[in-house]
């Protein structure tokens, strides 16, 4: 497919979602360069992706004068790092003033802060599955948020990396904190309904419902 208003854009981290974005504005026609720090990973997507995937840290400003960050539509951070997310998307808005940035957040706290610092939008899984929860589910009925609140309850969002201690268990083999319920995992940027027999996969986002003194116990099971 040929696109008629073909933008520059640079994504910034080679996970699933960065590769799985670069592929698809590939074959929708605009000039893409994927930037990834992790030269194995680089190794990885070399095959399919050419010239395309670069080595390279993303927050460093001599590589992104490397990448022409500044002739770049939009900048896309979606690295596992919020911290690296917004410092590439700050310094992609104010030092090449790239019109568009747009910024994965892993944790949903950080959200009103990217938005204040200036970063354009933001994207956060677990935000988007919150926002699922407002929506109609099979009863017909809407589940309140504010009464999650209420209840001292939490929507965490877990990631499965390479060195995760539960990668490739399923579902039912966790050993979870009582009474957590986990409503999704998010996979190659779809959000699927697990079962006690969904294995976890590299790149995955698990996310739970959970008492809030439980959390910090909750994350600990995904390390």
């Amino acid at each position: 497919m040929n696109n008629k208003n073909p933008m520059y854009v640079i994504v910034v981290g080679a996970g699933k979602v960065g590769y799985h974005l670069a592929k698809t504005l590939i074959n929708e026609g605009h000039e893409v360069l994927l930037l990834e720090k992790d030269r194995n990973t680089v190794d990885t997507f070399s095959d399919s992706l050419g010239e395309l995937i670069v080595h390279g840290d993303g927050c460093e400003i001599r590589t992104m004068s490397e990448v022409g960050m500044g002739r770049a539509n939009v900048v896309v951070a979606v690295t596992g790092d919020d911290e690296d997310n917004l410092v590439v998307c700050q310094m992609a808005k104010r030092k090449f003033g790239v019109p568009r940035t747009i910024a994965r957040v892993n944790d949903p706290k950080n959200e009103e802060l990217f938005k204040a610092l200036g970063i354009d939008q933001t994207v956060s899984s677990t935000r988007i599955i919150f926002n699922l929860l407002e929506q109609q589910i099979e009863t017909g009925q809407v589940i309140p948020l504010a009464a999650l609140k209420r209840g001292d309850i939490e929507v965490v969002e877990a990631s499965i990396t390479a060195s995760s201690s539960v990668l490739g268990y399923k579902i039912a083999q966790l050993d979870l904190p009582q009474k957590t319920l986990i409503i999704s995992v998010i996979r190659d940027e779809y959000a699927i309904i697990p079962h006690s027999d969904t294995k976890l996969r590299e790149g995955d986002s698990v996310i739970a419902i959970i008492k809030s003194e439980h959390e910090k116990e909750l994350r600990a099971v995904f390390e």
